[in-house]
């Protein structure tokens, strides 16, 4: 059975009798269509017309600053270092712990070791504010009052310089000698002491003496009037008074007021001071600016040594009893030409090279330093720097000549009569003539270390 009525759609409603099922049927209908529905899977459009936009997964993110990266790849990367790091550290130590087998270096042969030891010496030895690194660690700074004490001294800065011996007396004479030696031995050997690793060392030496030098006159005058020789007495024969000699101390502890020696005619001080500033400006050449003011310095002190002549020794002085000077035309030899050397003024060479010098020098007679090249007598070594032809050699023949012969002399000269041996070595005497008017007349070898001799 059905029914037609009018759909509101514009078309017929038919309306069968079935459709009239009561409530229950459509109900158990519709719960029949749903099962059926759930049955299949539901495509994503349809799922979201029923479930609406989905929730979309958050990425989590680092914040640095200046960048921003994600969580996860920072954690990679602070990881991957700290393992890195962890791994460096094992191998590190692994390498550090593990034995390891090598070939130790060859001990330092003797002679090497004695030239440390002996420019040590001189670090043990200085005087005044010691730089920081003087590698005598149980030597302070001492007598920084040396000048300052003595109301009649001229020069109030005397602070210093290297102590003598054992006592803490400066003498100015053997010093500059002991200076201008060490010197010399730079410039024939400067690659052997960078050899041994004490080029820097030995240059550190002689400029402290230098430098304390300069402080002993007037260095920026042309022309001088005195010079300090000496600071501290040694001269025991008044009594217990304070001294260098009667109170044997740590010159560090030393506070009492040390005197000070100023000479105005004193030629053999300070023509060997002038030597000693004179070498010393060859050693720093390369400092251009110490190195002129040296040579200024050594023009200056030679020639307050010719105008005033005299032994600074002379007249009962302290220094007469421990450096007491003979003579002093072998100091105007040796300081002319050191200076020549230094200069290249043959004004110098000339002065060195005259006979009546070379003559009161004692170049033609005997006596008790014959020969001996020392503090005292500086002929030898003079005689030894005029040997090279290629030094504008000077020829005065008929003069004399000389030889080297064994040497027999004391022991304290032994170091100076060796350190000419060495030097002689490597010198071709059988065709080289040498200048103050002699010739060598036999050759050496390095077994005859001697000392020179001069004869007519």
């Amino acid at each position: 059975m059905s029914m037609y009525g009018r759909d509101p759609w514009g078309g017929p409603l038919e309306i069968h009798a079935a459709d009239s099922a009561t409530d229950d049927d459509r109900s158990r209908n519709l719960q029949d269509f749903d099962r059926a529905a759930l049955s299949r899977p539901l495509d994503e459009t349809q799922q979201s017309w029923l479930l609406g936009p989905g929730e979309q997964k958050k990425k989590k993110y680092v914040d640095l600053g200046c960048i921003i990266v994600s969580r996860k790849i920072f954690l990679w990367t602070v990881g991957t270092i700290l393992a890195a790091g962890v791994l460096a550290g094992f191998i590190t130590l692994i390498i550090k712990t593990v034995p390891r087998h090598h070939r130790p270096h060859p001990p330092p042969d003797n002679y090497t070791v004695a030239l440390h030891k002996a420019l040590m010496f001189f670090n043990a030895q200085r005087s005044g504010k010691l730089p920081k690194h003087n590698n005598v660690s149980w030597r302070g700074n001492s007598c920084l009052n040396d000048g300052k004490s003595d109301v009649l001294s001229v020069i109030k800065d005397l602070v210093g310089g290297y102590y003598d011996a054992g006592d803490a007396i400066k003498f100015n004479f053997p010093a500059s000698f002991a200076m201008t030696m060490l010197s010399w031995s730079v410039i024939e050997y400067s690659a052997k002491y960078e050899a041994a690793g004490e080029l820097n060392h030995v240059k550190e030496i002689i400029k402290w003496g230098t430098d304390y030098f300069l402080k002993t006159f007037n260095s920026t005058a042309d022309t001088i009037n005195s010079v300090a020789a000496q600071v501290g007495v040694g001269d025991t024969s008044r009594g217990p008074a304070p001294n260098d000699h009667y109170c044997w101390m740590r010159p560090e502890d030393i506070d009492y007021p040390r005197p000070v020696y100023e000479c105005h005619s004193c030629s053999d001080l300070a023509a060997e001071m002038a030597a000693a500033l004179a070498s010393a400006s060859i050693v720093f050449k390369d400092n251009k600016a110490y190195s002129q003011k040296l040579v200024h310095g050594a023009r200056t002190l030679f020639k307050f040594s010719r105008d005033q002549h005299g032994r600074y020794s002379a007249g009962g002085a302290d220094a007469a009893i421990f450096y007491n000077s003979t003579n002093y035309y072998d100091e105007f030899v040796w300081g002319a030409a050191w200076l020549y050397y230094a200069t290249g003024n043959s004004s110098y060479l000339q002065l060195a090279t005259t006979p009546g010098i070379a003559k009161h020098a004692g170049a033609f007679w005997g006596g008790p330093d014959y020969g001996v090249l020392s503090w005292n007598n500086k002929l030898a070594g003079a005689q030894y720097c005029f040997r090279t032809p290629q030094r504008n050699q000077v020829d005065l023949q008929g003069q004399g000549s000389y030889h080297i012969s064994n040497c027999r002399s004391k022991n304290r000269y032994s170091t100076i009569q060796q350190r000419l041996g060495v030097l002689a070595t490597d010198i071709d005497y059988s065709i080289m003539p040498v200048r103050l008017g002699v010739h060598i007349n036999c050759p050496i070898t390095p077994r005859s270390f001697g000392t020179m001799i001069i004869k007519e």
